[in-house]
């Protein structure tokens, strides 16, 4: 690898969508030792190859090498989630004295924006490479009623992969009615490349996290997670506790959780989360502007041709809170006419003797 590389962006076909659309895979460089590949088909990340202590590259995240297995994803692989991510319990809220009904799509609730949300989007992209970055924007036009979500919502993404190792994921939303908006990336890490992710050492900045009920669907409470399985604030193995006997642990076989974030000085984005590899000696660090962060150490991947299995990737998902249009003591992820969302995440990826 050339270290004084510029970063450089190049397009490849990646498949045909069943109405006969193409779909595209961009894979950016930067030039120092760090590619991310990015499908304009729901703006999934599909591969992210970096170096380990010995400057050997492996692909560290999950993913699918054609665009067939990701037309049926029930694992939203890599994908951008939106408009809502997480549950919203019965796929319905109040907004203004008027009930909303949503797609319900994951049992008796509504998930990660509906069956059609915006993974499932071939957005319009756009690619460039600078001196400093590689970058793609992507952008779509989400209508009113689109999976129940009142208002035309109009989006842009911007992934930017920069010669500091980081690859950031710049949000940019705007409604004509009032919608409730959280937009993430629901990249699965493997740092190791391989097997599990049970050794994987995970740090999180929250002290406080929210219980779930049977459903996933949070119960309101907020609750410390000093002496729980939940306690992330210094550095611990994922498979620690990950089997200890806790009812919440059990609600989702494992983690499935959302972690409220210290509350941050200014709206830059800030530390949440640390994950670190012991075998490869590759870390990520995770800054991000959202409130809260959803762990999930891949319970219900299953596996397949061309997919990764239980628990071999993990998921630090920046999000509002789940459930938050029925939740008054939750932030509130309304946007309104005149208001304009943005939000960031930035993984930077490191390498540790």
């Amino acid at each position: 690898m050339n270290a004084t590389a510029l970063p450089s962006i190049t397009r490849a076909p990646f498949g045909q969508l069943p109405d006969g659309r193409a779909a595209s895979l961009y894979t950016l460089d930067n030039g120092c030792g760090l590619t991310v590949c990015i499908s304009d088909f729901g703006g999934i990340i599909t591969a992210i190859h970096a170096p380990d202590r010995d400057g050997v590259r492996a692909n560290v995240t999950l993913g699918h090498a054609t665009l067939a297995p990701y037309l049926d994803d029930r694992g939203y692989l890599g994908a951008l989630i939106g408009r809502h991510a997480n549950r919203i319990a019965h796929g319905r809220y109040l907004q203004d004295g008027t009930l909303v009904q949503l797609d319900v799509n994951d049992g008796v609730n509504h998930l990660h924006g509906g069956r059609a949300g915006l993974h499932t989007v071939l957005w319009q992209a756009m690619p460039c490479a600078k001196a400093s970055s590689a970058r793609l924007s992507l952008t779509h036009l989400s209508p009113d009623g689109d999976q129940g979500y009142p208002g035309n919502l109009a989006l842009t993404v911007l992934y930017e992969l920069n010669r500091a190792n980081e690859l950031l994921i710049h949000f940019r939303a705007e409604s004509d009615q009032a919608t409730p908006v959280s937009l993430t990336s629901h990249a699965y890490f493997n740092l190791a490349g391989q097997g599990d992710i049970l050794d994987h050492r995970l740090t999180i900045g929250a002290d406080h996290y929210t219980p779930v009920d049977a459903t996933l669907i949070p119960t309101g409470a907020i609750v410390p997670v000093e002496g729980t399985p939940f306690d992330f604030r210094t550095p611990r193995a994922v498979g620690q506790h990950i089997g200890a006997d806790h009812p919440q642990l059990a609600v989702g076989g494992g983690y499935d959780h959302n972690f409220v974030l210290r509350p941050r000085p200014h709206a830059n984005a800030t530390l949440a989360a640390r994950l670190r590899d012991p075998r490869s000696g590759r870390m990520l660090e995770m800054s991000c502007t959202a409130p809260g962060l959803q762990f999930y150490s891949g319970n219900f991947l299953t596996g397949g041709a061309g997919q990764h299995g239980y628990r071999s990737g993990l998921c630090l998902e920046p999000q509002q809170f789940p459930d938050n249009p029925n939740q008054p003591d939750f932030p509130s992820a309304m946007l309104r006419p005149g208001q304009v969302h943005r939000s960031t995440i930035a993984y930077r990826f490191l390498v540790q003797d």
